[in-house]
């Protein structure tokens, strides 16, 4: 009783105490009352009139389709094709274990519209295929050339020895970077006008034309003329040569890459007679 006025200040305090209490339990209270209301209501399967309608799923995708409508692969006969390979376009064997062609894809050159294509149109593939093909069949010849017939000679200037190695992994360090871009620039060129010819023709170009062989106003240096069937026919060929070559240029790489010969040295090994035949001599009866 010496302090009244600090009882005066404690009972103050355990009053506000009390109301803030109160304060907070009506809002418990009210904040309950808030979020049972639409609970009760999702439960009696009624909607809030202020609720946006939820949109509706978009389906599967275009590949999803595809695959869903597969068929038997020629190719693969144990594999299913997908529906975007149906047989129409030339050389379509069923072919497409990762379903390449159920993507759409278009020219880089036109931009992210371009780039995105239309599902089921295959000729940008096609494009894709011939010229990856052409240039697979070229290396071929140039693994196998230098090795049967000879390689370039040298000078002063490129020197002596910078055309001599047979193996075209190694040769391609050896020679002069002059020769390189020689080749560089030639492809380049050829890949403009490419392009060009594409952005010509639009819709009505056809994959891998680069207006060479027969047809009006087309080089024609061997005199071309094919009837529309061997000209199918012709193409078809050429289709399957890229793909052979394409293989083919695998192989020799990774041949080449872990011996280190060119492959007409490694087949001339195989093919001459043993030094232990030549010591001893025939020795299995003769008839076997």
């Amino acid at each position: 009783r010496r302090y009244p006025h600090l009882l005066d200040i404690i009972s103050r305090l355990e009053s506000q105490i009390v109301k803030m209490k109160l304060a907070v339990a009506a809002l418990l209270a009210g904040s309950a009352a808030a979020y049972q209301a639409p609970t009760m209501t999702f439960s009696l399967g009624r909607k809030k009139a202020a609720a946006p309608k939820p949109a509706a799923p978009s389906g599967s995708s275009p590949s999803a389709d595809a695959w869903a409508n597969a068929g038997p692969s020629t190719a693969l006969p144990f594999a299913t094709a997908p529906a975007t390979l149906d047989g129409s376009m030339l050389g379509d064997v069923g072919f497409d274990p990762l379903g390449f062609s159920t993507t759409p894809v278009g020219p880089w050159f036109k931009g992210l519209e371009g780039r995105n294509g239309v599902i089921g149109n295959l000729n940008w593939y096609r494009e894709a295929e011939l010229i990856h093909g052409r240039i697979a069949q070229v290396a071929v010849v140039g693994f196998i050339w230098p090795g049967l017939f000879g390689t370039f000679p040298g000078n002063e200037w490129t020197g002596v020895d910078a055309y001599s190695n047979t193996n075209p992994l190694e040769a391609f360090s050896q020679v002069p970077g002059a020769a390189i871009l020689q080749i560089f620039l030639f492809m380049s060129a050829l890949e403009f006008r490419r392009i060009s010819i594409i952005q010509e023709e639009g819709e009505s170009y056809q994959p891998g034309d680069l207006r060479i062989g027969q047809g009006e106003g087309r080089y024609n240096p061997f005199g071309l003329e094919y009837s529309p069937e061997q000209y199918e026919e012709k193409r078809l060929q050429e289709l399957k040569h890229c793909r052979l070559a394409m293989v083919g240029i695998f192989g020799l790489w990774a041949q080449c890459l872990a011996s280190g010969t060119s492959v007409v040295d490694q087949l001339g090994a195989g093919l001459t007679t043993p030094d232990y035949y030549a010591k001893a001599g025939y020795f299995l009866p003769e008839g076997i």
